[in-house]
């Protein structure tokens, strides 16, 4: 499949690209005329109202960057895939994967042992010597559900970035959902035929309803190979009780969702990741010669676990020593979902998530990036002023240009975050005009967001936060340092923004003139211009000691 193609399938829509014109640009810019004679026209269409925001990222990849490499830390094994793009064709050229088991170093308390963060810090010096040349924004990794659940987790994702050499994202489980069935989509047959797709982790059960790339519904459930086996299985021994006791477990976490997956109904079912390959192996292999996961065909399979009755004396056909001990969790797992769903056949599938994050990132490359739709989406939801953010979204982003690289803000998401934070900041009026902004930073926190991280949502939430009112700045003390700093002047920007554009003016603004210092702003506009503003001026005066007491100098002029 073409990369182009691939990525016009993921779900999003292609938006137009933003025309130079459509920007406010800086004073020298703009014909040589003198600074008191600039202005932005917030009635003109924005960026965002034109497109997306560019993620800083070339139109198509080039020679020296045809190679992407996604990194799934999953909470059994950790994988990595590499692919190149040549001619617009996606072609996989490496793939590495560890056994690393993360989900048993978690304890009770959410806490990761030593030994299981020292497997995983291994594994990913490892896969980061085979990344080393690669740029930033060639690399997406991501954390599932034993980083979800591990508390005190910001010292372990430290060394594990510096390990890798490169960022890492915890998803949700929503996230993860919606990135393994674009793995499968891509990875099986192109039809119109309704999809269910099913992938059993190691801590996690991603169940995915969806028509061609499209989700139509998803769901993550609290329940594993790993966790599942360490639960009924804890000393390896099988037995029938322990296997129907498993099950049933598995079954009274399906009853959430079940209803609902049967009403909808699918045409076709895949299975995803090890657990399904692996069984889907042993029943091939198999004397009972099956050709597809059927409810026959696993019951066989939990009959020869029980003869067997010991996991360390399992051989079955393809079974790796890894995978031997987190077997029969998984089929007791398979075994619910197949009966509770009324499931005939599965087939297996070599996509996953890793293949998700691959094609994920692609769309982002070619200006399909999900996260855009997720914005227009939840502004829609919760009835925001389109024009008005737009026109405050294209100051706030000319604000941001003219101090970006005094305040280390070049990175492309840095601009990605301003833009949509000033595209969400008036979400929480839909709920009620007192507060608004801690209802809009609740909203962006806890919704189900396409593409975002939940580390993404936390800062956008901060930004939302503090765009008015007390700069709440222990809210940045939650994020993870290296947005500490970043996100802090990304808020004083987007506050700068709101004040400015608090009149809700449609014609011309004034372009002040922006320089900053390492935790100081100037402001300076048009001579005499704020003898005409007073409601700015007003609210200048007032910006200034609520930023002093955030340890932020801001003057105006």
């Amino acid at each position: 499949m073409s990369a182009r193609t691939c990525a016009a399938t993921t779900g999003t829509e292609r938006p137009p690209r933003a025309a130079a014109a459509g920007e406010p640009r800086p004073p020298q810019a703009q014909r040589g005329e003198p600074a008191s004679s600039e202005r932005v026209e917030p009635g003109a269409d924005s960026l965002q109202e034109a497109g997306a925001p560019s993620a800083g990222v070339p139109a198509s990849p080039s020679a020296s960057a045809d190679s992407f490499a996604a990194v799934d830390l999953g909470s059994n094994s950790f994988h990595m895939v590499i692919a190149r793009v040549i001619d617009h064709e996606v072609r996989i050229v490496d793939r590495l994967r560890d056994p690393v088991q993360l989900a048993l170093g978690l304890d009770s308390k959410g806490g990761l042992s030593r030994e299981s963060q020292e497997r995983a810090l291994a594994s990913l010096s490892r896969f980061g010597q085979r990344l080393r040349e690669f740029p930033s924004a060639q690399v997406r990794a991501v954390g599932t559900n034993t980083l979800r659940l591990a508390r005190r987790s910001r010292d372990f994702l430290a060394r594990a970035e510096e390990a890798l050499g490169h960022s890492i994202e915890v998803i949700s489980g929503q996230e993860e959902a919606r990135l393994i069935y674009l793995g499968v989509a891509h990875s099986t047959p192109a039809d119109d035929r309704r999809r269910l797709v099913v992938d059993i982790g190691g801590g996690s059960t991603e169940c995915i309803i969806g028509e061609g790339f499209e989700p139509v519904q998803r769901a993550s459930l609290y329940m594993g190979c790993i966790s599942w086996s360490t639960r009924f299985f804890p000393k390896g021994e099988i037995t029938r009780d322990a296997l129907r006791r498993a099950q049933i477990a598995a079954g009274l976490e399906l009853l959430a969702i079940e209803r609902t997956f049967r009403s909808l109904g699918w045409e076709a079912c895949f299975g995803a990741s090890g657990t399904i390959l692996a069984i889907d192996e042993i029943l091939r292999g198999s004397p009972w010669g099956e050709t597809a996961i059927t409810r026959v065909g696993l019951r066989k399979l939990r009959k020869k676990l029980v003869t067997v009755g010991r996991v360390e004396a399992l051989e079955l056909p393809g079974l790796r020593p890894d995978r031997a001990g987190v077997l029969p969790g998984g089929v007791a797992i398979l075994s619910a979902v197949v009966r509770g769903l009324k499931i005939a056949a599965m087939t297996a599938s070599t996509g996953a998530l890793r293949e998700g994050l691959l094609y994920d990132m692609l769309g982002r490359v070619w200006h399909e990036d999900v996260r855009n739709r997720t914005i227009r989406l939840l502004a829609e939801r919760y009835h925001v002023d389109h024009e008005h953010a737009a026109r405050l979204e294209r100051v706030a982003l000319y604000c941001l240009r003219q101090v970006a690289s005094a305040w280390k803000l070049e990175d492309p998401e840095a601009r990605n975050l301003l833009s949509w934070a000033a595209r969400l900041h008036e979400a929480g009026l839909d709920i009620a005009y007192s507060g608004y902004h801690k209802h809009g930073a609740y909203v962006v926190a806890h919704s189900d967001m396409p593409g975002f991280s939940l580390e993404t949502q936390q800062v956008l939430g901060a930004l939302i936060r503090t765009h008015r009112r007390r700069f709440a700045r222990e809210l940045f003390d939650d994020l993870a340092p290296a947005w500490q700093s970043k996100a802090m002047r990304l808020a004083v920007l987007l506050r700068l923004a709101v004040l400015l554009m608090r009149s809700r003016p449609t014609g011309a603004l004034p372009l002040p003139q922006l320089s900053a210092g390492k935790a100081s702003l100037t402001v300076t506009f048009p001579v005499g211009w704020l003898g005409e503003a007073p409601l700015v001026h007003a609210d200048l005066l007032q910006e200034t000691e609520t930023l002093k007491a955030a340890g932020y100098e801001l003057q105006a002029a």
